[in-house]
């Protein structure tokens, strides 16, 4: 036997140990945190609202009174939550969120075009420790399967006959990755095999958005025409966690509004970074437009909470490709809670911030700024 596959296969199981013991010690810190899946409680609330009939834009759960914010073809499919208690469904939670984080860091390498089994498990197991992950597993949230849907359909072969569906799906479940349709509609005009996957995705989002409005049309209507542009019903706007560009606004600006300005940011920020990340496609560079993409969707989102930034991981990849220790800065930064190290909470206290405090709370943003000029600039010099 040649010494290569000898040292695989040493350093797999190494790999895959070091792998179970991060994920063994992340879950027993969580369970040690006394963490309260409080999102996870919501879906669950949202679920037992829909099979009740009564109004789910209405509803309060929780300590907190979280209301729903999600379209109502989510709470149709929160309703299976009902069947379970609470504690096999919090368990049921954070081991599928492992389950889906292995699978992300899988899909973020194929995108790439690298990996082994081996920089698989390395990867996840220190994925886990980065913030985005941590908070999405401490509330129970579903980022981890968004974002893999989303790349699921991303990396899928061109002419794939079902690529565009998982994307349709987990548009139709939160408005986020509508942005990723927006890039293939786009980068279709010129390249023709974006075409049938944004066309799918755009019948898949419709075909759910309808029926869901068959089942509930009460709460269809009251979403589509009223909670959906009331941003204020998910927090306030200058919140540490909230990571986009209007948190960062309001933060800046010392105000819980920053109306126009967000507004024209938002604008400028939206067709810049979709300019690059069709750029990259076209280019046949599909991992840069993907980062591309993540990153504009989060900073135009009027809510970019911090748990919504998992897709930091493909990011950290892509990155690792061209430099290890741009990589290792980057899950450095992300694993350092450095947003959470300002002032924050009920009293609103990032109204008065100073400057080093707002640079703090905008670590998120800043790095994705970063991450497209970057790509810009590597596109400019190619």
């Amino acid at each position: 036997m040649s010494a290569l596959p000898v040292t695989r296969l040493r350093a797999l199981p190494t790999a895959a140990g070091v792998c179970l013991l991060s994920f063994t010690v992340f879950w027993l810190a969580q369970r040690a945190a006394d963490v309260s899946m409080i999102d996870l409680m919501v879906y669950r609330a949202e679920g037992a609202t829909v099979r009740a009939g009564q109004d789910l834009y209405a509803m309060r759960t929780t300590a907190a009174r979280l209301p729903t914010t999600y379209p109502p073809f989510a709470a149709l499919l929160f309703t299976p939550l009902t069947l379970l208690g609470v504690a096999e469904m919090r368990a049921l939670a954070t081991a599928g969120n492992l389950a889906l984080l292995v699978a992300l860091v899988h899909l973020s390498l194929r995108l790439a075009g690298r990996g082994s089994p081996e920089s698989l498990l390395w990867i996840s197991a220190l994925a886990v420790w980065c913030e985005p992950v941590w908070t999405t597993l401490r509330y129970g949230q579903i980022n981890l399967l968004l974002a893999v849907a989303v790349l699921w359909d991303l990396t899928r072969r061109d002419g794939h006959r079902w690529a565009g569906v998982a994307l349709g799906l987990a548009a139709a479940v939160k408005l986020t990755p509508a942005f990723f349709v927006l890039f293939l509609l786009v980068a279709g005009v010129v390249r023709r095999p974006c075409r049938r996957p944004a066309a799918l995705a755009v019948a898949v989002f419709a075909a759910a958005t309808f029926a869901a409005a068959a089942v509930l049309p009460y709460d269809s209507r009251r979403f589509w025409t009223d909670a959906v542009f009331t941003t204020s019903r998910v927090g306030h706007a200058e919140d540490t966690a909230n990571q986009s560009l209007r948190g960062v606004l309001a933060r800046l600006l010392h105000t819980g509004d920053p109306g126009l300005w967000w507004v024209a940011a938002a604008a400028l920020a939206g067709a810049a970074g979709l300019a690059v990340a069709v750029r990259a496609e076209l280019r046949g560079e599909r991992a840069p437009a993907v980062a591309a993409c993540a990153a504009t969707a989060l900073l135009v989102s009027p809510v970019s909470w911090s748990h919504h930034w998992v897709w930091c991981v493909p990011a950290l990849v892509l990155i690792g490709t061209y430099t290890r220790i741009g990589a290792a800065a980057g899950w450095l930064l992300f694993s350092s809670f450095a947003l959470w190290w300002v002032p924050h909470g009920p009293a609103r206290p990032e109204l008065a911030q100073g400057f080093g405090q707002m640079t703090l709370s905008a670590i998120y943003p800043l790095l994705a700024a970063a991450v497209l000029v970057t790509l810009w600039r590597r596109s400019r010099t190619a």
